[in-house]
């Protein structure tokens, strides 16, 4: 985890995974979270940040592969879900939801966030039938924001069509979807 710049109550707070993902970023004075990779990573690092200081808001902004063949460029989130968490089989157990669908308030693609790297096979059409996006700390940023009563926005780029070969385009594409996703910030927080 590393935080980039102070965090103040007039001025959101970006949150990416890695580095890679925040080089375009440093170009305005924006407050940047470098979380790591994963849910947990996620998790952690954002609650940790926001029980000291809070923002504005919380944009989370990084890579994403797409479910959907039409799905390119920069996207807004919608919904985002947990695709390896049994939401429905814990409240079968317990009565209780601990990973329900979040809504985001807009229209957009729906985003599904776990703990892997999804480069095809079966899990890739599994996904495909409940989301068009897929990536590894969405639905984590979201559920600290939410936690902590602030409006999240969740900003993906997509790197690739998590099929096989993923992790290469990933690597080959991440800086220019970085640069997008620094374009977009620019043009959204000047608007």
């Amino acid at each position: 985890m590393k935080l980039h710049r102070s965090i103040s109550l007039d001025r959101p707070l970006l949150v990416v995974a890695l580095e890679e993902e925040a080089r375009h970023l440093h170009v305005e004075e924006w407050p940047v979270l470098v979380t790591g990779v994963g849910k947990l990573c996620a998790a952690s690092a954002l609650s940790a940040v926001l029980a000291r200081q809070r923002p504005s808001r919380i944009i989370n902004l990084g890579t994403a592969g797409a479910l959907r063949g039409e799905l390119r460029g920069t996207q807004v989130v919608g919904r985002v879900v947990q695709h390896d968490f049994d939401d429905e089989g814990i409240f079968a157990l317990t009565g209780e939801h601990f990973g329900p669908v979040i809504d985001l308030g807009r229209d957009g693609p729906v985003l599904a966030s776990g703990d892997v790297f999804v480069d095809g096979g079966p899990s890739r059409a599994r996904l495909a039938a409940m989301a068009d996006l897929v990536d590894m700390e969405g639905y984590a940023v979201a559920k600290v924001a939410r936690d902590f009563g602030l409006d999240v926005t969740l900003v993906k780029e997509v790197s690739d069509e998590a099929q096989d070969g993923a992790g290469r385009t990933w690597r080959e594409a991440v800086d220019e979807c970085a640069e997008r996703l620094g374009r977009w910030v620019r043009d959204e927080l000047r608007a």
